[in-house]
């Protein structure tokens, strides 16, 4: 398996979780992203976008890092360019650092989206932010979550879903059908050991973590 951690412009906050996440990982930033590097202690090995929103001091602080620059006025987010470099790499696993909060909501959605396409695709991804988490769920598997009891978390459907099943929850779910847009699946706490089967539909788990990052 090869596993790169993707360094996006979102919010970030350093946990021991995080740090074991990405050990030994290849690192991509994607152009304001860089500014996580110095946060995490890594090197990127590469760096890529239009550059529009590159902080300040940081084309000194990593003029060693090799840079792909494309144009202002592209078709695709700069976190897209680093996707596309990571699989052109060969990456098999993604870990989106800072894939939550940051100015640009629309970019945050458009993350969420782009990580539910690529575990279809057969790329395990996972998006963070260091305090908030979230995992794809493919309809047919059974996922296994080991996070600590009271955790807060929400599953978040980008369709209508079908067979949900909710175990080791506040309040469980027996393959039951959530319309498209409902709230039934927002704001429940692990109570047990979670585990969430789904069988058709599009959908991710976002679970709040607490900072310590020990989940």
């Amino acid at each position: 398996m090869s596993l790169f951690t993707l360094l996006l412009g979102g919010d970030l906050t350093r946990t021991p979780a995080l740090d074991a996440e990405i050990a030994d990982s290849r690192i991509i930033a994607a152009d304001s992203g860089m500014r996580h590097a110095a946060l995490l202690g890594v090197m990127p090995e590469l760096w890529v976008g239009d550059f529009d929103s590159e902080p300040d001091g940081m084309a000194e602080a990593y003029a060693r890092v090799p840079r792909r620059a494309f144009p202002a006025d592209k078709d695709k987010t700069d976190g897209e360019l680093a996707i596309a470099a990571a699989l052109e790499a060969g990456a098999t696993s993604l870990v989106l650092v800072g894939a939550f909060g940051g100015a640009r909501p629309d970019h945050m959605f458009l993350h969420l989206a782009q990580a539910l396409q690529l575990s279809e695709q057969g790329i395990k991804t996972r998006l963070t932010s260091g305090v908030q988490e979230g995992v794809p769920l493919l309809p047919g598997m059974r996922h296994r979550f080991d996070y600590p009891q009271k955790t807060l978390f929400s599953i978040l459907g980008f369709s209508a879903l079908s067979g949900l099943t909710v175990e080791g929850a506040k309040w469980p779910l027996d393959a039951v059908e959530v319309p498209f847009g409902s709230s039934l699946t927002l704001s429940n706490v692990v109570d047990g050991e979670l585990a969430v089967t789904l069988k058709e539909g599009r959908a991710l788990l976002v679970a709040h973590l607490s900072n310590d990052g020990e989940h």
